[in-house]
């Protein structure tokens, strides 16, 4: 097979063979979807017909809960893969990253939409959602900058992802105007990116009392921001090891053969970030004296959350980078995604409010565990669905490579 040449046609249809239901019912992993999204579909009605109280655990302590903590703050930083993919190749000139673009966009498109879509489910009154957009513009509050900036992010991503679209639609005037528009783009979303990526650790700034001394610091901005860099360049890579196993037969002959390159590329800028990352936050600890907390319990979350899940990838990168091993890189992007959600986790669940009262500590319902699987399960079939059908992992055969 010339693995040059694109295995799909500009007209290819949902599915090759008709939509195989027996088929379809027999993968346990469509099973288990299946029932995740009917579940979803049930606490979902519960939510919006009993409210927040009728399915979460949060409390006047606890304002904020799981939704916040994974929805949020972690599908904000795992989708910073876009950013990061976008300014390598359009504004740095990477051209040899020029395959991992387009994955890159669509799983950040996808985050920060499904981003917004949580927050309809932990804010109280969601369809008040765009006041502070378009009515009541609170400028003084740190969660206001945040809001704008996803907003607008979610808009360029949209504009950007828009090409994909128009190329599988045949709008060839459309694609072309927005085309025009990429190198703009990309450095409105860098700068957006820059902003509310830093901000969420800044809604932390304001709670010194409520957070523990390991996790507090006035460089929280800076460590949410610097870790964003490193799960984007992490979460690339993850990515494309499951498409690879799982998508392999959406993919052209161009992304099958940069695979590796890819890997190595982002292996050792995430091995570089990473030992930045571990330097200032020890830095942190250093500034605040906080070495005495090290010997008790929040201590060794803390060196695991840093040392196992910081240091222990990024020497992991530097082995597979340096014996130019793609398989040890694969699994230290694992390893560096994982670390990125406990230290959000940490953050915004076992940091703070850690002086409270044992009964009065936060742990979320078996539904704040299901609306999450349920969003999860959103996004990936949606990811699924798009890569199938649009030109994500391959080359639509009309414009080749004009990235």
């Amino acid at each position: 097979m010339n693995m040059e040449r694109p295995i799909f046609s500009s007209r290819q249809p949902l599915f090759k063979d008709g939509l195989n239901i027996s088929r379809l019912a027999k993968s346990p992993a469509n099973i288990l979807t299946a029932l995740i999204f009917l579940l979803g579909i049930f606490v979902t009605v519960v939510r919006f017909t009993k409210g927040l109280g009728g399915v979460t655990n949060l409390s006047n302590y606890n304002p904020w809960g799981l939704w916040i903590s994974f929805d949020l703050l972690c599908g904000v930083v795992l989708a910073a893969g876009g950013y990061v993919a976008t300014s390598a190749y359009y504004l740095f000139g990477l051209k040899d990253l020029r395959t991992v673009v387009r994955p890159a966009v669509t799983t950040a498109f996808l985050g920060y939409f499904f981003v917004v879509v949580a927050l309809h489910y932990d804010v109280g009154q969601p369809w008040r959602l765009v006041y502070p957009i378009f009515l009541s513009h609170g400028t003084s509050s740190v969660l206001f900058e945040v809001g704008m900036c996803v907003f607008f992010y979610l808009l360029v991503l949209t504009t950007e992802w828009s090409v994909y679209a128009c190329e599988w639609l045949g709008w060839k005037g459309v694609r072309a105007f927005v085309h025009k528009l990429v190198i703009p783009l990309t450095m409105l979303g860098v700068i957006l990116s820059t902003m509310h990526q830093s901000s969420l650790g800044s809604l932390y700034l304001i709670a010194p009392s409520k957070m523990h001394p390991l996790w507090y610091s006035t460089f929280l901005p800076v460590f949410f921001f610097i870790s964003s860099i490193y799960a984007g360049m992490s979460m690339i890579v993850f990515e494309g090891a499951i498409a690879g196993k799982a998508m392999r037969q959406q993919m052209d002959g161009a992304h099958l053969r940069d695979r590796d390159t890819i890997v190595f590329a982002f292996g050792k800028g995430a091995s570089l970030v990473m030992l930045g990352y571990l330097f200032i936050r020890y830095c942190g600890i250093f500034m605040n004296n906080g070495w005495d907390y090290l010997g008790t319990s929040y201590g060794a979350l803390f060196l695991l959350e840093t040392l196992g899940l910081v240091a222990l990838p990024a020497a992991v990168y530097a082995v597979g980078v340096r014996k130019r091993e793609a398989g040890l890189i694969k699994k230290a992007s694992a390893l560096a995604i994982l670390g990125v959600i406990v230290n959000r986790f940490d953050v915004s669940l076992v940091a703070f409010n850690y002086n409270l009262p044992a009964a009065d500590k936060y742990v979320p319902s078996w539904m704040e565990v299901a609306i999450s699987l349920f969003i999860v399960a959103l996004l990936v079939t949606a990811y699924r669905l798009i890569c199938t059908v649009m030109p994500v992992l391959r080359e639509h055969p009309e414009y080749g490579h004009d990235d």
